[in-house]
């Protein structure tokens, strides 16, 4: 079949780009400048693929006197992007998918309606009843553009072993994939309806109120994926393809997988009622494995995710009489010091000593045992070794992992069709006179909003690698 240009041109997309949908309307695919995405039934599992070939644009991308792109060209990134920001879209998956409004300015407006009432009132003979009217209701949400690009020159273009488009739209693709889902995970995680694994110690239960109060003893368990998937029951929220969606983290699916129950679950499993991908199935729930699965890690001392501290030692005791001072196993730099005296000097900073809660005051630099931490009031009773970490987690230092179940219509985000994800290719050339750089990239527009706060519930709960996770 073929695709309509805006320029009146046409061009065989061979059934690849696309969903069936659009390819019977003919959806034009590309503006003058950007490829716009097709629209993907994500729910559907529905992912256009075609074959990998390296070398496929070699003579074109290698060389700095063409820096054009050709139709054919156009259509096979466009797919690659794809390709690879698809999969990443697994807090996506589950959401209402709502168009971004042409013409209406950056708001965007989700709706949804009460359930009606039973209706149990007998109809008289000849006489039409009153009926019912549709509750309905909306939340606004303003749309923002997120992107990112490479860049490249022509001697990268001209030497590098891959070919720098086809390469860099792999990684842009998946970069923009992470994006994006990162957005929906965290206005999903941010929502009010949430529990707290218990405290199991010795097979005796004992309810964790607070995530601070969270340890390495409040584990996901069976009992925990029960009274989750009760309560949407309780609630009247509709299962999707049969299912509760409940988006997990591998460690946490490690931990499940060591519990006989779990195992005894999934002896039973038909394949056919599991969602593609799905780590497993247990009490009406199917299970998604993924490391996007939020963790909420303590607050860094210095540094951030990657490179950053939340966790250290105590070096000297506290006895009875306590002491403000708190000195640490570890050294501290002069940039750190200067970079947690800043925070400081913003704001309250908080840590944990010993599981004590303590407000930062100064910290000093120096090498192991020297170091330290000034605190507003004196921390008593705290042996050597114990931890020293930062806020927001586990009073521990437990890293605290959120697994949400979900259920139809919970929260809605836009789509990816029209403005929602594109690919951005500007050839060598395109600002400067001797065809020296170029760029490829994504831009999307986005935003996701919670509808039905019962429809979701996140369990916070810790796991066996609770005390080296970190937040992501």
């Amino acid at each position: 079949m073929h695709a309509v240009l805006s320029g009146g041109k046409s061009y065989n997309c061979n059934g690849l780009c696309g969903s069936p949908n659009e390819r019977k309307r003919g959806k034009p695919m590309y503006t003058n400048e950007l490829m716009i995405l097709p629209m993907i039934d994500i729910a559907a599992g529905f992912a256009p693929s075609m074959p990998l070939n390296l070398h496929l644009f070699d003579d074109v991308l290698n060389k700095s006197t063409n820096p054009e792109l050709t139709d054919e060209m156009k259509t096979y990134y466009h797919q690659r992007l794809l390709d690879f920001a698809e999969p990443e879209l697994l807090y996506d998956r589950y959401a209402s998918s709502y168009p971004i409004p042409a013409g209406s300015g950056k708001t965007i407006e989700f709706r949804y309606f009460d359930p009606l009432p039973k209706a149990l009132t007998p109809i008289v003979e000849g006489k039409v009843p009153i009926g019912s009217k549709l509750s309905a209701h909306s939340i606004q949400a303003t749309i923002e553009q997120f992107g990112d690009f490479v860049p490249y020159t022509d001697i990268l273009a001209a030497t590098a072993i891959d070919p720098m488009a086809e390469r860099a739209t792999v990684e842009l693709g998946s970069q923009a994939g992470r994006t994006l889902d990162t957005i929906s995970r965290e206005v999903v995680c941010g929502g009010t309806n949430k529990m707290f694994a218990p405290q199991v110690v010795n097979d005796v239960e004992t309810e964790v109120l607070l995530r601070a109060n969270l340890n390495m003893n409040c584990k996901f368990t069976p009992s925990v994926v029960r009274k989750a998937v009760n309560i949407q029951k309780r609630n009247n929220a509709k299962k999707i393809s049969g299912l509760y969606p409940c988006i997990i983290h591998p460690d946490t699916i490690a931990d499940m997988m060591g519990n006989k129950e779990w195992l005894e679950a999934q002896k039973y499993v038909n394949p056919e009622k599991i969602y593609n991908g799905s780590a497993g199935k247990m009490y009406d729930a199917g299970f998604m494995e993924t490391t996007e699965a939020k963790i909420i890690g303590p607050e860094y001392f210095f540094g951030s995710a990657g490179n950053g501290v939340c966790r250290m030692s105590l070096k000297t005791a506290l006895d009875a009489t306590g002491s403000t001072s708190i000195y640490t196993n570890e050294a501290i730099t002069v940039a750190q010091a200067a970079e947690l005296t800043a925070k400081i000097a913003a704001g309250t900073v908080k840590m944990y000593v010993g599981g004590n809660e303590a407000t930062l005051v100064s910290v000093t630099a120096g090498d192991p045992g020297t170091a330290k931490f000034v605190v507003s009031a004196a921390v008593k009773n705290v042996p050597v070794n114990s931890m020293v970490c930062g806020y927001g987690a586990g009073r521990d230092g437990s890293a605290i992992y959120c697994t949400v179940f979900i259920a139809m219509n919970a929260y809605g985000t836009t789509e990816l069709a029209n403005m929602g994800l594109q690919h951005v290719v500007k050839p060598l050339g395109y600002k400067d006179e001797l065809n020296l750089v170029g760029s490829i990239g994504w831009k999307a527009t986005k935003v996701t909003e919670r509808l039905i706060e019962a429809y979701m519930i996140r369990v916070e709960h810790t796991t066996s690698m609770s005390m080296i996770a970190e937040s992501n």
